[in-house]
């Protein structure tokens, strides 16, 4: 595949440093400070960069199979790291194991062997409602979407646009931003109610992707990947010593069993 079909920001080094920084923001509104809605707001702008890294990828790896074994490796090394950072349990699976079942697809829409472009697409979307992980169906879906429009500058807007309205939808309004109120004729336009709620503010990343950089920051692929799992144990760790969790409650939470 030629560089110039990509129709977004090739720049994938930058936008997973960019999407890292949001990723914290959002982790600490979660876990250190809840009542900062502000911070998961700001969160919402990781998860379509790291999408459309994975379109990027996906479009220029010679190893299809190494990619995923890679994304596969990383989402069962991050798992208890997940765990401890944002207290989940074993039933819940990482983002990791969402991007790997999201690229299984596209890895099946890619080879077209037996019909996959169908049928692989399909059973990407069916996983999530017998196997519980971060962001669910929708969150695969939306990867497999952004690979198929990732040639397409109108197709992307369309794409983010419509699936931030539907994701959104389920969100009531945000009417306050930093102690500012956003009230008014303008903030009760229905279509800009709409805009601004918690899942739709994933619209904000669209300028990052739509940005036509070509030049390449220099990302080592190992640190990319070492960021995910390193920074939920920092973030464990920060809640061990403020006492928002113990050792114990940790210790039942990876060993359940004992």
């Amino acid at each position: 595949m030629q560089k110039n079909e990509i129709a977004g920001n090739r720049d994938t080094g930058l936008l997973k440093i960019i999407a890292f920084v949001f990723m914290v923001i959002d982790h600490v509104g979660v876990r250190i400070f809840p009542g900062v809605p502000e911070l998961r707001m700001l969160g919402r702008i990781a998860f379509p960069l790291y999408i459309w890294c994975m379109a990027v990828g996906a479009s220029y790896t010679h190893d299809p199979v190494r990619y995923a074994l890679r994304l596969l490796l990383v989402g069962l090394i991050s798992q208890p790291c997940y765990m401890l950072g944002l207290n989940h349990n074993w039933q819940q699976g990482s983002v990791f194991i969402t991007l790997f079942t999201g690229y299984m697809g596209i890895v099946g829409i890619q080879q077209k062997r037996y019909g996959s472009q169908y049928w692989a697409p399909l059973l990407a979307l069916a996983l999530p409602c017998f196997v519980s992980m971060d962001y669910g169906w929708r969150g695969v879906l939306l990867v497999m979407l952004m690979y198929l429009v990732r040639q397409n500058r109108g197709g992307i807007l369309a794409l983010m646009v419509s699936y931030c309205l539907f994701w959104g939808s389920a969100y009531a309004p945000v009417t306050q931003v930093f102690g500012v109120r956003l009230t008014g004729k303008f903030f009760d336009l229905e279509i800009v109610k709409a805009f601004i709620r918690l899942q739709t503010l994933a619209i904000l990343a669209l300028p990052l992707i739509l940005w036509p950089k070509k030049t390449r920051t220099p990302l080592p692929k190992w640190l990319g990947y070492a960021a995910y799992p390193g920074h939920l144990i920092v973030l464990w760790g920060i809640q061990l010593i403020m006492g928002k969790v113990t050792l114990q409650s940790s210790l039942n939470l990876l060993f359940p069993w004992m």
